[in-house]
């Protein structure tokens, strides 16, 4: 068995990290370069930093985040928001990027998954899944644009599809329990999970270091990634990894 990660995510919003609950209510969380740099330190396995506001100047913006991050840690981190072309995949990458992280473009245009998987390699596209659990369906739904449209897709349709298009990780928001700090969701992840074979990293929700261990053990989750109680002290990284030591669970 893989050893699970842990992984720190910044939202980075014209070029400052954010934090809210539900996807709305954001504050201020500090610089990304600095934080990636105090992370790398900590011991995270990588970074995700996702531009949620992935305007024109946002991306700008990111570049120049990317390149400056780069040059300060050692450790893989993947780049998401706003991307919609190979070509701007490129840019992040050669802006010293490891994996680029696509969610809106994916759906709209499921062709730069494989685009992307072929020119790059698999392990370096990440697609990323934001899913709301729809009551009339009994399942969960796919939601792009932040969070804010709903897709009628169903999510373990569209895990499957995107596995099958050559995407080399999920990431994989539940947008229900994001910010809650309740805990990951559980069904949600371990459904996925079971569905694919690629690693997916379970999103939303972190509050306890129980919540890490639950997730792997239960939900048969890869990796384990969370926001507000690491940005905000209310643990660390080494506190986590040691909890799941002691559990029996191989972190790194």
């Amino acid at each position: 068995m893989l050893a699970k990660r842990i992984i720190p995510c910044l939202d980075v919003k014209d070029g400052r990290v954010v934090k809210g609950v539900n996807f709305v209510n954001l504050r201020d969380a500090g610089d990304p370069v600095e934080l990636a740099s105090i992370y790398d330190r900590e011991g995270a396995d990588e970074l995700v930093f996702l531009d949620i506001s992935a305007s024109h100047e946002g991306r700008a913006t990111m570049v120049e985040v990317v390149q400056k991050t780069a040059g300060e840690i050692t450790i893989p981190f993947t780049v998401g928001g706003g991307i919609a072309s190979v070509d701007d995949m490129k840019r992040l990458l050669r802006a010293g990027a490891d994996k680029i992280g696509i969610n809106t473009a994916a759906v709209k245009n499921p062709q730069l998954v494989s685009d992307g998987a072929r020119k790059f390699g698999s392990q370096c596209i990440v697609v990323a899944v934001d899913a709301r659990y729809n009551a009339e369906w009994g399942e969960w739904e796919v939601f792009t644009h932040g969070g804010r449209n709903g897709t009628g897709i169903k999510a373990l349709e569209w895990v499957k599809r995107i596995e099958d298009l050559g995407a080399g990780e999920i990431l994989l928001t539940s947008m229900d329990a994001d910010g809650t700090k309740d805990g990951f969701d559980l069904p949600l992840t371990k459904a996925v999970s079971e569905l694919v074979t690629i690693p997916v990293i379970a999103s939303g929700g972190a509050g306890k270091k129980e919540h890490f261990y639950d997730v792997f053990a239960q939900a048969k989750a890869d990796a384990g990634l969370a926001a507000t109680i690491f940005h905000y002290k209310e643990m660390t990284i080494d506190e986590v990894k040691q909890d799941l030591r002691v559990k029996g669970v191989e972190v790194r």
